[in-house]
């Protein structure tokens, strides 16, 4: 962890800070940090500012379009959700940019409030993505360790300079770098950074159809 000063005095961004749950609330409550992402693990708190220009915005939207799709041609239950927060009360709370539930025996959330999906009462999505330039490290270290105890089966990273996707199992709170996905049998993760690098020279409708041709396919 990043930093051990008290929250109380001031909350800085892309640090991890110690804080009591109750601090912790009262920061993700405040309407100052609106637009922030946060985290809540191991008793400090992370607060991100989500990034608003092209680069991550795109690629928050192409990363889907190959979940859903192979998903749809698999005949696969699926459920996203996007920069939701997801709260296990006095323990830890995360707000990746992508979750899914994916399967039909999971407690999956209804869409009927924006107050953080409560793990008490449902399951936690088993595949969640963390898009990241600068927070990447962290993506990679402390928030894969927050996903490890959150009982996630599935974390992708992708570094969105490179469009580099790093995929891990996670079970029985540790995890392992995969190259084909788990939760989703058969989808290579080689073919998710593709469908990032097309992104670069084609349109949605021409990503689109690049994928729906290679999943009709296999």
């Amino acid at each position: 962890m990043a930093s051990s000063s008290a929250i109380t005095q001031v909350l800085e961004t892309d640090i991890w800070t110690k804080a009591t749950w109750e601090e912790f609330l009262a920061f993700a409550d405040d309407s100052t940090w609106e637009k922030g992402k946060f985290y809540y693990y191991e008793q400090y708190v992370r607060v991100e500012i989500s990034p608003v220009g092209p680069l991550h915005g795109r690629h928050n939207s192409i990363i889907p379009y190959v979940v859903i799709l192979f998903a749809a041609f698999r005949n696969i239950r699926v459920v996203q959700f996007a920069n939701a927060s997801f709260r296990k009360t006095g323990i830890r709370e995360f707000q990746p940019n992508l979750a899914y539930y994916i399967g039909s025996d999971l407690r999956v959330p209804p869409n009927d409030s924006n107050s953080p999906v409560n793990l008490n009462e449902y399951d936690p999505p088993n595949l969640v993505i963390e898009i990241g330039a600068s927070s990447f490290s962290d993506d990679l270290g402390n928030k894969r360790l927050l996903y490890e105890d959150a009982g996630i089966s599935e974390y992708w990273v992708e570094r969105a300079n490179t469009r580099e996707v790093f995929a891990f199992a996670i079970n029985g709170g540790s995890s392992g770098r995969i190259q084909q996905s788990r939760v989703l049998p058969g989808l290579e993760i080689a073919l998710v950074e593709e469908a990032l690098n097309r992104s670069q020279t084609q349109d949605d409708g021409e990503i689109n159809r690049w994928l729906i041709q290679n999943f009709s396919q296999s």
